[in-house]
Parts: C-alpha cells; structure tokens; sequence
C-alpha cells in the first residue's frame, strides 16, 4: 500500500512539474494548465498510476479506445493526446526519463471543423433582441455589439473593465497564450456600452457585471455570458445551436467575405496560426461565388 501510495505522488510531482514548465516556458494560461492538469489526472488515473517509464503504445492504445467508448468527441480525444505527447516530450528532455517516444503517440484524423454563422437577417434580429431601458437589457445589448464588433473570445469579454476609452474605440486585450492584440470598437458597440454604463451606480471595475437580484455586482462569468446568448438566440427565433463564439465566427466571416487581408484577421482575432484562419474562407462561399461570377461576366461580356 505503500509503494502504491509512493508511486501515486511520484507520478503528481511529474505532473506538478509539467504543469509549472509549461506555465513558464510556454506561457499557457491558468485555465489551459487546469485542462491539462485533468487530461493527465484521468489518464494515470485509468491507468493506476503506472510508472511513465513502463507506459507502451499499447497502453496508450487501450486508452484511445477508452475515450472512444466514453463517446467524447473527436476534438476532445485529440486534445487528450496531445497533451500526453507533450508530457512524454517533457519527461524525456527536461527530467531524463526513458518514457515513450512521443512521436509514437498517433493522433486521430479529425473531420474538417465546421463553423456555425448567421444569416443577415438572423443576426439582425438577434443584435435587436434585447429590448427596453432597464439595466439588464442595455448590458445586454452592449454584449452582443462588443462580441461581434471585437471578436472578443469569451474569457477575453469577461476581463474587460469599464474604463475602455470608448472615445478611442480601441481596446488593448491579452489574449489565449499571453499574445497582446488591439481590437476595435464599431459605432453601434460604442453607443451600447455608452448607453449601459451611463446606468451603471456602483463601483465594481468590471465592464459587464451580473445582475442578479439582492446580491451585489460582481464581474460576469463565461457561463452567463453562454446563456445570455442562447436566451436571445431563442427570442429571435434562431433555431440554430448559438454560442458566443458565433459572433467571433461571424466578424471574421463578415471580413474575409468584404476581401480584408487574412493576416490582419488573424492578428485582430488573436489566432497563432494563419492555417486557424484561413478557415473563414472556406465560409464566405456565397460571396465567393458573386465574384467569381462577376469576373467572367465582365471578363467575357
């Protein structure tokens, strides 16, 4: 029981140090090392905390189908594997330890990702949904213009405080793996967010607080931020699955399609690789084909 005991803390401390590592050298946020933390947790877990050095293919093997079995998604089993490819590359440059190769470690063929985006009409409405003066309905609104005007991530929309030069209309943010970028305000954002803090009467930094009723203002959360969407989504009679990455998709959409440069998309959304961006083109399909149509139209009238 012992010697079970000692290899279980033998295997955290490893875990522990990665974790550090990567927060140090790699610059990895808190939330990302708390992934990885419960990618590696599950896995030793399954595996009873087997010594890192006597872990095979096989071993990873029946832990792929294990996930399979779990019916996770494919994104997510990729994601685990990663993140034990970079743990054995650890173990093996940084601690010495004669683990597998990860370079073994196969990832799985994921299907091309697909991205949700709203009509013109849909967006419209949903833009529209939040009615009224209230508190609640001008933050709202301001949410909504702010995610789609920005191309804010939603983490990155909960961080921002309320003393944003709206004047200026351009927000510095640091974004997922420390990289800083500059996004921008559009009139109609700045209008919103002007509209809501002129109604704001309490002190709390925040830019977007919640509301909830006796309780005092404190900085809104990602999950709230998911179900404020959806509420609109609903009211706007979208039937399609929205999520706040949805108006992140559709400014990136909106700019590719009006033939803005795909470097400055990616440096406005924050993606570390062009090859994340060029997605969007596969997207504007519709206005790709309008000009395709109106090169030969004109070239051979």
């Amino acid at each position: 029981m012992v010697e079970k005991q000692d290899a279980k803390n033998y295997v955290k401390s490893l875990i522990l140090e990665f974790l550090k590592y990567i927060e140090v050298a790699k610059n990895r946020s808190i939330g990302t090392l708390k992934i990885y933390q419960s990618r590696l947790k599950k896995f030793f877990n399954w595996l009873n905390y087997k010594d890192p050095t006597k872990i095979n293919k096989e071993d990873i093997w029946r832990f792929r189908v294990y996930l399979s079995d779990k019916k996770l998604s494919k994104t997510t089993q990729a994601h685990y594997l990663v993140v034990l490819r970079m743990f054995f590359k650890f173990l093996r440059n940084n601690k010495n330890l004669n683990t597998i190769d990860p370079s073994t470690i196969e990832l799985p063929k994921l299907p091309e990702r697909e991205i949700k985006v709203l009509t013109e009409k849909e967006l419209n409405r949903l833009l529209n949904s939040p009615e009224g003066k209230s508190l609640k309905a001008l933050r709202d609104k301001a949410i909504l213009e702010t995610l789609l005007s920005t191309g804010l991530r939603i983490s990155e929309l909960c961080s921002l405080n309320k003393d944003i030069d709206l004047e200026k209309g351009e927000i510095v943010i640091k974004g997922k793996g420390g990289r800083i970028r500059t996004v921008f305000l559009s009139e109609r954002a700045k209008k919103a967010i002007y509209d809501y803090l002129s109604q704001r009467n309490d002190d709390n930094p925040a830019l977007f607080i919640s509301l909830a009723k006796n309780m005092p203002p404190k900085r809104i959360t990602p999950r709230a931020i998911q179900k404020i969407i959806k509420y609109y989504a609903k009211k706007a009679g979208i039937l399609k699955d929205i999520h706040p990455h949805v108006l992140r998709h559709q400014l990136a959409t909106i700019l590719v399609s009006k033939g803005v440069n795909l470097r400055f998309v990616q440096e406005l959304l924050g993606h570390k690789n062009i090859s994340t961006t060029q997605i969007y083109t596969h997207i504007a399909k519709p206005e790709l084909k309008e000009i395709y149509k109106k090169y030969f139209e004109e070239r051979f009238d």
